[in-house]
């Protein structure tokens, strides 16, 4: 026998409730992420609110200070403050190259010096802008090896920053030491 579908009512009969269930769970999932983009976007509405506010502030902050500044340069600018001025300038760099310890830079040298590598001379030590302290020093060995470990050392050591080797000058007739002129950042504060 051969059976042949046949529909006699005059609607088919269609399996629609699994697509209706899909569709009102997938609205329901878009719902709560939107609710949720409109609380994200309400709240950074509201820093970005606060942030301008402060921002505000902190400019008026600095116009008042850029105009206390000006009036003090201009101040400062006068002829009759201008002896003053260099004065004051002279005597601050005089007591900050006054901070500088000799004796701590000597201990803190001796710490990383090898045994066979010789402190030939130290340069007076210069301040940088950034308040740092370079050291710019004449070290002597018989080989060049333990220099390398000074460097090492140096750069190893938390109250020494990046070496830079200036120059060099091989042994001669007169003096047996390999001598190098070394450039360290020195992190005394002061």
């Amino acid at each position: 026998m051969i059976k042949i579908p046949l529909n006699l009512a005059s609607d088919p009969f269609r399996r629609d409730r699994p697509m209706l269930v899909a569709s009102l769970a997938a609205a329901i999932a878009l719902s709560i992420t939107l609710f949720i983009s409109l609380g994200i976007i309400f709240s950074e509405r509201h820093q970005a609110a606060e942030t301008r506010v402060q921002l505000d502030r902190i400019n008026a902050d600095v116009q008042k200070v850029t105009a206390q500044q000006s009036k003090l340069d201009a101040t400062m600018g006068r002829p009759e403050n201008a002896e003053v001025l260099e004065r004051s300038l002279f005597l601050n760099s005089l007591i900050e190259r006054k901070s500088i310890s000799w004796t701590r830079i000597f201990a803190d040298l001796a710490k990383v010096m090898p045994y066979n590598v010789r402190l030939v001379s130290v340069r007076l030590p210069q301040v940088n802008n950034q308040n740092q302290v370079l050291l710019d020093m004449m070290v002597g060995a018989d080989e060049p090896g333990p220099v390398l470990e000074l460097f090492k050392k140096l750069e190893g050591a938390p109250q020494f920053g990046p070496t830079t080797l200036v120059s060099s000058t091989p042994p001669s007739q007169t003096d047996k030491l390999w001598k190098y002129r070394v450039s360290v950042n020195y992190a005394q504060k002061l």
